[in-house]
């Protein structure tokens, strides 16, 4: 049915034959099946792709390997890699009213936030790789070899791209976690092989036709659209990639990890999160009720680093309950295409009721839905629920949930604080609203994550890592050190 509110670029993407990039190819799989995908907003059909065999992956993968191994872009030289990935970023400012309606449609978040968040931080990642690709270096070294002591040498030590990357991103932010796997690989002259989410993988096949039109040369960009269980898994065990780096469940990334260690591919994992947002008692109440809100219901709350627990200092805990819970209630609830919206749906019908299942499970174990705590449709809604008297130990607390639920405590120090804090198996970020600057760098080494934030929540930079300690993931994305990720260090030695 036609949609009004869509760019004519728009629906005529949506409506093209299904086909997924390989080499310089459109194809469809190898077996012409397709997979559906839903707009979580009416929970009708949007359109159908390709659903990979494991034949599609292993003739993108060698797509890839050619590319690297045997193409012109092996011989590619950074000023190059730097226009090129700068021209993809322009494409994308260029398209990006269409790449957050693609967003909208595929994920249901809001058009508005996707093309001012999402879409731009993409962009802006972007640019800041495309300064990285002129940057990498390697160092001389002075060595000393006692046991050769009359010869000279010279030494040095080279960092090299790491090869063909297999990439696997979560549906909650298709297009900014392709790029953050995307613009390191391109910035050290890697090639990839991309397999999006199974419900999310628009983007990423409009991120492709960019990659075209920018000229990059073929197979240094693939794009393989199918189910985890078949595409991701035949990307994960092929033996010609030479990193794997996943975003998604902690679950599925010691799946990886463990095949991955099998046969010493590398691999970063960027996993679940569970991070506390501590307020305490000299905080300015009322922005950091706000700002707790907002760590929490940002994006449905289905966020890897959302603010999930609530720990505020006890004389305060009722009044900030009550604030947030006010600013939930208030919280207007529809399509994303709808400018006036300020939730959207959950990404689907499954993970409406993986999310209703943990709210009735609080009412069932004696918690008090302090607001919220219903689903309805059509569409995959569930309203933003705050949830108080948990103890700690409860699954609410300990558990990823994925969506707008607020799980509140009380605590009545420091100590106590940091105690909570970090009773949980995640490390991904946490936040500390507080005005007392000697209180917040005594806590700040103390909480294992790996991101705090003072008085803000979630605010993420190009330059800055972003990872997780403990089972919320190994590796880092963003920042230098997403170069070290890609990169190889070779050791050489010439005896003169």
């Amino acid at each position: 049915m036609p949609l009004p509110y869509l760019l004519p670029a728009t629906s005529a993407f949506i409506q093209r034959p299904p086909r997924m990039l390989i080499g310089s190819d459109w194809v469809e799989a190898a077996d012409g099946q397709t997979m559906p995908l839903h707009n979580p907003a009416t929970g009708e059909v949007l359109c159908v792709v390709p659903r990979a065999t494991p034949e599609d992956v292993d003739r993108a993968v060698l797509a890839a390997r050619q590319a690297f191994d045997d193409s012109a872009w092996s011989r590619t030289r950074p000023r190059e890699r730097q226009n090129l990935l700068w021209k993809l970023a322009d494409l994308m400012q260029r398209d990006a009213e269409q790449l957050a309606q693609l967003e909208c449609l595929n994920n249901g978040k809001s058009a508005a936030v996707a093309q001012v968040m999402d879409v731009q931080l993409a962009i802006d990642f972007l640019r800041y790789m495309a300064g990285w690709a002129t940057k990498i270096e390697g160092s001389s070294v002075e060595v000393s070899l006692p046991l050769m002591p009359g010869d000279e040498f010279h030494s040095f030590i080279r960092r090299e791209a790491v090869g063909v990357v297999g990439a696997i991103v979560a549906w909650n932010f298709p297009l900014l976690l392709a790029c953050w796997k995307l613009g390191p690989a391109l910035a050290t002259g890697c090639t990839v092989v991309l397999k999006p989410a199974d419900e999310t993988p628009l983007t990423a096949l409009k991120l492709a036709e960019l990659v075209l039109e920018a000229g990059y040369p073929e197979g240094v960009f693939n794009v393989v659209t199918g189910t985890g269980i078949t595409a991701g898994s035949a990307l994960t065990h092929n033996p010609l990639v030479d990193k794997l780096t996943f975003t998604g469940s902690t679950a599925v990334g010691k799946q990886i990890g463990k095949i991955a260690m099998d046969s010493m591919t590398r691999v970063t994992l960027e996993l679940g999160g569970k991070s506390p947002t501590i307020v305490m008692a000299d905080a300015d109440l009322k922005t950091a009720a706000a700002g707790a809100a907002s760590a929490i219901f940002f994006n449905q709350g289905q966020v890897c680093c959302a603010g999930s627990r609530l720990y505020v200092q006890r004389k305060h805990f009722d009044n900030v309950v009550a604030d947030i819970s006010n600013i939930a209630n208030a919280m207007k609830l529809g399509n994303g295409f709808d400018p006036s919206v300020e939730m959207g749906p959950l990404i689907s019908a499954r993970q409406q009721e993986r999310v209703y299942n943990y709210i009735e499970m609080g009412r069932e174990s004696g918690a008090t839905i302090a607001c919220g705590g219903e689903q309805f449709g059509p569409g995959f809604f569930v309203k933003p629920t705050v949830i108080v008297d948990v103890d700690q130990q409860h699954s609410l607390v300990q558990e990823e949930i994925f969506g707008p639920v607020l799980v509140a405590i009380p605590f009545d120090d420091e100590a106590d604080a940091l105690r909570m804090a970090n009773d949980s198996p995640y490390g991904l970020g946490a936040s500390i609203w507080s005005n007392d600057l000697a209180a917040v760098h005594r806590m700040i080494p103390r909480i294992k994550s790996g991101s705090v934030w003072v008085n803000c929540h979630s605010a993420l930079d190009p330059a800055l890592p972003f990872g997780g300690y403990k089972m919320s993931g190994v590796g880092r994305e963003m920042g230098y050190a997403a170069i070290e990720h890609y990169t190889e260090l070779k050791s050489v030695l010439i005896k003169l």
